[in-house]
């Protein structure tokens, strides 16, 4: 029921705006609840009492879903914009002084997947700084970073760099179209990334360990000709176990393929570096310490 017009209306409280946010951005109350540091409990109390206050039910729930209603899809935007009101207030006060350009650079595998949700909050929570952005392969960007081109970087790596900060170590897995045959086809046909590429250092290791004779069918620096080559069924190729999903399958030793190892995603940063760096350094820490929890970013 709506309020009478000569009633004062109930505020939205942004704490609450935050856990409706997590929850539509999950799909779900428990990792929502990891994400705003409440129980689950607590989490439904907030959803409960909003629901209250708007006299609008904002999500449709069973057993194995969490989905917003017409009301929750309108509330949603409406959300939004008043959590980055408040960010960009707040960044005038706390942080007046933090403003500049960061010269970040990324591995392609990483520039599409994941960074588009890092920069997107970090420019939320930092609106004076600009983000410059280079992708390149993990060996360029190392040089790019020595001869002070960037400020900080991501690499992907099988083995320890000197100064670099671990973000993330994971399998690597053979990626297949979901339903397809190329694993089956002799010689095995690979889609492999450029020279200097540790996935590809890595698979080509186990095929040779394994005496599995290969050709390689498809070459791509980049993540968007690596999954069509796979989706199309031409082609494997080793591929982070995070990014599998949709029409691509992770395929293994049941599939007659020789396991992979793990591998490692690394922070290296320029020394001495900036506040706007360390600010940038600090949000990219705390998305990949979210993904370990929740298993999303």
């Amino acid at each position: 029921m709506n309020a009478p017009l000569n009633h004062p209306l109930p505020l939205l409280e942004l704490d609450v705006l935050r856990t409706f946010v997590a929850i539509a951005d999950t799909g779900s109350f428990t990792l929502a609840a990891n994400a705003v540091f409440r129980t689950p409990s607590a989490v439904s109390m907030q959803i409960k009492k909003l629901e209250e206050n708007l006299g609008r039910q904002v999500f449709v729930r069973d057993a194995r879903s969490v989905s917003l209603t017409k009301d929750g899809e309108m509330l949603l935007g409406y959300a939004r914009r008043l959590l980055a009101l408040n960010r960009e207030a707040m960044s005038k006060f706390v942080m007046p002084d933090i403003a500049g350009v960061v010269r970040l650079g990324s591995p392609d595998d990483y520039g599409e997947h994941i960074l588009p949700t890092v920069l997107k909050r970090f420019a939320q929570s930092h609106p004076s700084i600009a983000v410059d952005v280079t992708i390149d392969q993990s060996s360029n960007l190392k040089r790019r970073l020595a001869d002070r081109q960037l400020d900080l970087t991501l690499v992907t790596t099988c083995r320890d760099i000197e100064g670099a900060e671990i973000l993330l170590t994971e399998p690597l897995v053979w990626a297949g179209a979901k339903g397809g045959s190329a694993h089956l086809r002799e010689p095995l046909p690979v889609s492999l990334w450029e020279e200097g590429c540790v996935w590809r250092a890595n698979a080509l290791e186990a095929l040779g360990l394994e005496g599995r004779e290969y050709r390689v069918a498809y070459m791509s620096a980049h993540t968007a000709g690596q999954r069509a080559a796979i989706i199309a069924d031409l082609a494997v190729a080793p591929m982070a176990k995070s990014f599998i999903g949709d029409e691509i399958v992770a395929l293994g030793t049941k599939d007659g393929l020789p396991e992979l190892s793990t591998y490692n995603l690394a922070l290296l940063m320029a020394p001495n570096a900036s506040p706007p760096v360390r600010a940038a350094a600090d949000h990219i820490r705390a998305t990949f310490e979210g993904f370990r929890e929740t298993g999303k970013f």
